[in-house]
Formats: structure tokens, sequence, C-alpha cells
């Protein structure tokens, strides 16, 4: 059983990690801060009772599935909401109102963005997923646990079973081969 200092030491020591890795999934800040948020409440509402050794993993998956419930929230939002026909003027004289034109977002700012961006960014990202699956595993698990997940050398060898060393090169082979690859597919970074 975890003491309560030790669950705050781990809260600690995890939430630069979890709200990177949420960022990335997500691409909001507040949206990331409040997954991160209501995994840790999660977790100590319902596992603060726990060994601290199975902690981290219980943190681990409650993160994912937060993260996967925040996407299905907005997959329904945007679902609701995603008719803008019904927004647009009525009026019989020739002015075209375009309400994606009109929007701006919660900070004032513009936020349309052309459907060929969007694209090219899906393609991107689709491209690096691609790359990283044909990493072998050793090369993939080291790259995610150093550079996504934000693990330092010996944090990443112990998750491994391996030494530092080990995760170095399998990191360092898994650049150049994703840098091969992607360069290869005209993506630059």
């Amino acid at each position: 059983m975890a003491s309560e200092k030790e669950f705050a030491e781990f809260l600690q020591d995890v939430e630069k990690r979890a709200f990177k890795r949420a960022l990335f999934h997500v691409k909001d800040e507040h949206a990331a801060l409040d997954i991160v948020q209501d995994s840790m409440m999660r977790l100590a509402e319902n596992y603060a009772d726990k060994p601290i050794d199975e902690v981290r993993m219980l943190f681990n998956r409650i993160l994912a599935n937060t993260t996967l419930d925040w996407f299905r929230r907005q997959k329904t939002r945007n679902a609701l909401f995603s008719n803008f026909s019904d927004f647009e003027s009525n009026s019989s004289e020739d002015d075209t109102f375009s309400l994606l034109e009109h929007y701006a977002g919660p900070d004032g700012t513009d936020m349309v963005e052309s459907a060929e961006i969007t694209t090219e960014r899906k393609q991107v990202f689709e491209q690096i997923e691609d790359a990283l699956k044909k990493l072998p595993a050793r090369q993939r698990e080291a790259f995610i646990m150093r550079y996504w997940e934000d693990m330092d050398v010996a944090e990443t060898a112990a998750a491994m079973g391996c030494s530092e060393g080990s995760v170095k090169t399998h990191c360092f082979r898994a650049v150049q081969a994703l840098s091969t690859t992607l360069s290869a597919l005209g993506v630059k970074l």
C-alpha cells in the first residue's frame, strides 16, 4: 500500500509526462490539462490504496481511457453541431454569409483552416505512424518511451528490462530509421 507521501510524489513525478502525452493526442493545452486532472482524480479516488508499483500501470491505463473518452465526447459534439447551414442567414438578399468565415475561436482568433492543410497534416501523422509501425519492436518501444512518454534513460531501461546503453542504441537506430524513411517520403519535420 502506497503511503500518502509516495502517492503525492508519484503524481508530481508523472504530471509533466502525462500532460505531454495528452497534449500530443488532443493538441489542445486546456483539454490536455483537463484529461490529466481527471485521470489523477480517478486514480486517487479508486486506487490510492494500491502498492506504488501498481499505481504507475493503473495511471497509464486511466490516462489512455480518459483520452479516449475525450475523443468520444468530441465526436458526439461535432456530430450534433456539424450542420452549419442551420445557422446561416435565410435572407433573400444576395449576400453570402458563412459561419466559418465569421467564426472566431475561444481566444478571439480565426480558427478556419483549409481542408488542404488539415488533410496534409493528417497524411503526415499517418506516415509517421506507419514508419513507427515498421520499426523493430524494441526500437519502437524505446523510442516511444523516451520521446513520447518523456521517460529518462534509466526509467526506460528499467521498463524494458535492459541496460541504459541498449536503450540509447535502440533510440539512435530508431531515429536514424525514421529519419531515412520519412525523408524518402518527403516529410519535413
